[in-house]
């Protein structure tokens, strides 16, 4: 069993070809492709976390279609109308923090600039810029429009992380003051 991340696909979205610039002619294009791409890198028994913006139509086609088990993290345009006759996730959550080998990662749809234990090494990937929001040594983008249309390993996650800039962690026990600056320590 593989583990594998990703976001973004927006099945069924014809405007985003355009919005992000995917090469693509049509959605039926980019559907079909991204399914092939999805079932090509997972196995039947591999787990995928999906972090959100899934489908812009009914869920259950495209669950069908993709190999593994599918988990969601919920992003902007999940909408609860769509996921409470979808058939296909094993678990829906909002926010997840998983171990997957021995990497302790913090799974949300949103990128954000600290997380649950962020300052001893934890990871954070995340979703929702479709590239547009830079990571560091600990986080990144894992959406469709940063990895070639397909998911991601952690392995492969790793290689980048390790050439994108040092995360400088902020000292949340430092004093402030009250412009929000760290208070001068004597």
């Amino acid at each position: 069993m593989s583990v594998w991340f990703t976001s973004d696909h927006h099945f069924g979205h014809a405007r985003v070809i355009t919005l992000c610039s995917r090469p693509f002619a049509s959605v039926d294009e980019m559907d079909a492709e991204m399914i092939r791409r999805w079932n090509a890198v997972v196995a039947p028994d591999d787990v995928v976390y999906h972090l959100g913006d899934f489908a812009f139509a009914d869920h259950t086609p495209y669950l069908r279609a993709l190999a593994g088990e599918k988990r969601l993290i919920l992003g902007n345009h999940d909408h609860s109308r769509r996921l409470k006759v979808a058939e296909g996730w094993s678990s829906v959550d909002s926010l997840l923090h998983v171990t997957v080998d021995d990497a302790d990662i913090v799974l949300c749809h949103y990128g954000m600039r600290v997380w649950r234990r962020s300052h001893h090494g934890v990871l954070h990937f995340y979703g929702h810029s479709h590239g547009n929001l830079p990571g560091d040594s600990q986080s990144t983008d894992v959406g469709v429009d940063c990895w070639s249309f397909a998911p991601v390993s952690l392995g492969e996650i790793r290689q980048r992380l390790a050439t994108l800039p040092r995360r400088v962690e902020p000292d949340h026990h430092a004093p402030r003051d009250r412009a929000g600056a760290a208070a001068d320590r004597d």
